[in-house]
């Protein structure tokens, strides 16, 4: 290598993510496989694939949740087991439905608060440090007037961003979000979006499991298109084509108006599932 190649090599930063020939396995059987892609500090994949893809066996896979069954998962670099690293808060969720009580008398706050437990441990009371997280957790997701309030009294766009929160309490260097634009009015849909980008500003990597072309084109770098396998990964420009798309989405037929990819009867809607894009695909 020479020595130009060395210093370009030495600039570029570590992925936070990065998976070989990986698959993730059900015990019955069903999961995703040939998974091999990165992602860097600061970038945004957009997950995006047909109901039953896998999509969401991936997020829970990295989580932990479902077991690995092949090839490597790498953390900054480094391979651990598949519980260590969202044990110690480097991996932040968010679910695709609010699980909690809406009637439970708990605090927004509180709810936060629930993201520092992993580096807590049970036995611990919250200090100052963990306080502050929590105060710039909700600084984040413009809550921070809303704290003090009951969880269940929020709307619901304002109870997701408060799960946002949560999951960024942990100071994750990876956010696996899964459909988190489900139901969303549109100020609270922009305000998630703006976000998004603070926080890739600030070096956070994010995987989002969307139907959302529109975010994609927005705010992700990067896309990848799953169903059972994966079927492209790269650049939004070069993955989102109407071709690649009709292949992920295979057996279904693929319309394309300006700006909308229509996917008839998807997802068990009676007629069609819409795609907002905003510039459309090539």
């Amino acid at each position: 290598m020479n020595d130009a190649a060395g210093e370009q090599g030495a600039r570029m930063p570590r992925p936070v993510l990065a998976l070989d020939g990986a698959a993730f396995t059900h015990p019955g059987g069903s999961g995703v496989h040939g998974l091999t892609f990165s992602i860097a500090p600061g970038e945004a994949v957009a997950l995006i694939g047909p109901n039953g893809a896998g999509k969401s066996t991936l997020l829970q896979g990295l989580l932990g949740l479902v077991p690995r069954t092949a090839g490597t998962v790498r953390f900054a670099g480094s391979e651990a087991s598949d519980r260590s690293r969202a044990g110690r808060g480097e991996l932040g969720f968010l679910p695709q439905t609010v699980e909690l009580d809406p009637d439970f008398p708990i605090s927004l706050e509180q709810v936060v608060m629930q993201g520092r437990y992993r580096r807590l441990g049970w036995l611990r009371w919250p200090g100052r440090a963990d306080r502050a997280a929590v105060r710039a957790a909700l600084d984040a997701v413009g809550l921070a007037d809303l704290a003090k309030h009951q969880f269940g009294e929020l709307s619901g766009g304002q109870r997701q961003r408060g799960l946002l929160a949560r999951a960024l309490a942990s100071d994750p260097a990876l956010l696996l979000l899964d459909e988190p634009f489900n139901g969303l009015d549109q100020p609270n849909r922009d305000a998630l979006i703006e976000t998004l980008r603070t926080l890739k500003a600030r070096g956070v990597a994010v995987l989002v499991s969307t139907h959302d072309l529109e975010l994609a084109r927005e705010v992700c770098d990067l896309v990848l298109l799953v169903n059972g396998d994966q079927r492209a990964f790269g650049s939004v420009d070069d993955v989102l084509t109407l071709g690649n798309v009709q292949d992920c989405f295979e057996g279904v037929e693929v319309e394309l108006d300006e700006h909308t990819l229509v996917v008839p009867g998807h997802e068990g809607h009676d007629d069609h599932e819409s795609y907002a894009a905003r510039e459309g695909l090539r």
